[in-house]
């Protein structure tokens, strides 16, 4: 499930975690108490969500101890009675989730882009202090439509399908065919369980195209070479994006979604054939 995201909770913890920070610019242990979100339900999962998001798209550079994600696998060994008196497991059916209190936030400072999305948001604080969640958070083991639709604030997960095909057919008319054929080999995730046959297909399908001219013709010409307007531009005519959805932001949520499915191999080699700033969207999200 996603973890609602409240942009009240993420001033906090910024500002904080800012107001933390040594003279030197060294990570610094912070407490966290209920005085600090007063009037905002929050639990200690949800904190660390938010916590580990920030940490995860390079706003904070933080140190937690235990999984992040509460696996599992932090069950602490019931052969050891130190580490169980020290980190007693929760049953995985608990209401709080699995193993939440067996991860611990330690230390944390800001990052020059955490520090710019402060400014940012100080600027508009009275908008949403206190105003309730905005967005999800898409999490780790969500469909890959679903992620996109989250990432891409898009309104439903048609959209979503149609905006990864743009994507990724403009993605791929910049690599080589060898190249594209090793990333869609990656790709052979359902986009979406569904019994709904006009969205329930392999993320590889609409990596290659479901148009089979299109297709055909991605597999026998030569890459393409266009900069990054050109690709943004072609994201925002052929994407059928609303008037006010940011092409930047469709571009990284499918991209973000991406990543979750490919090796660190393939993520580096989609890299180089992209023009600059789409680049260094492809490496942000």
């Amino acid at each position: 499930m996603p973890i609602g995201l409240r942009e009240d909770v993420m001033y906090i913890l910024l500002q904080k975690i800012q107001s933390t920070t040594g003279q030197a610019g060294e990570k610094q242990g912070i407490n966290f108490t209920e005085t600090d979100f007063t009037g905002i339900p929050l639990s200690k999962a949800d904190l660390l969500g938010h916590l580990d998001y920030l940490n995860q798209k390079h706003f904070i550079d933080a140190d937690f101890s235990g999984n992040a994600y509460g696996n599992q696998e932090d069950v602490p060994d019931a052969v050891n009675p130190k580490e169980v008196d020290i980190r007693i497991a929760n049953t995985f059916g608990a209401a709080d989730g699995p193993l939440p209190h067996l991860i611990e936030f330690q230390r944390a400072k800001l990052t020059e882009k955490g520090k710019a999305m402060l400014a940012k948001m100080e600027e508009n604080k009275d908008k949403f202090l206190h105003s309730g969640p905005s967005v999800a958070i898409a999490t780790k083991n969500m469909p890959f439509l679903e992620k996109v639709m989250l990432k891409s604030n898009l309104e439903d997960i048609f959209d979503a399908r149609d905006i990864a095909e743009v994507v990724f057919r403009t993605m791929r008319d910049l690599m080589t065919t060898e190249a594209a054929e090793r990333v869609e080999s990656e790709l052979h995730e359902e986009s979406l369980p569904t019994e709904n046959k006009t969205i329930k297909q392999e993320i590889a399908e609409l990596w290659h195209d479901t148009n089979p001219i299109v297709s055909f013709l991605s597999r026998v010409r030569p890459p393409l070479k266009f900069d990054s307007d050109t690709f943004l531009f072609r994201i925002r005519q052929e994407g059928g994006l609303q008037r006010d959805t940011n092409p930047e932001r469709a571009v990284m949520g499918v991209f973000s979604a991406t990543k979750d499915e490919l090796s660190a191999e393939r993520v580096a080699e989609i890299a180089q054939f992209l023009p600059d700033s789409i680049r260094q969207l492809w490496e942000q999200a």
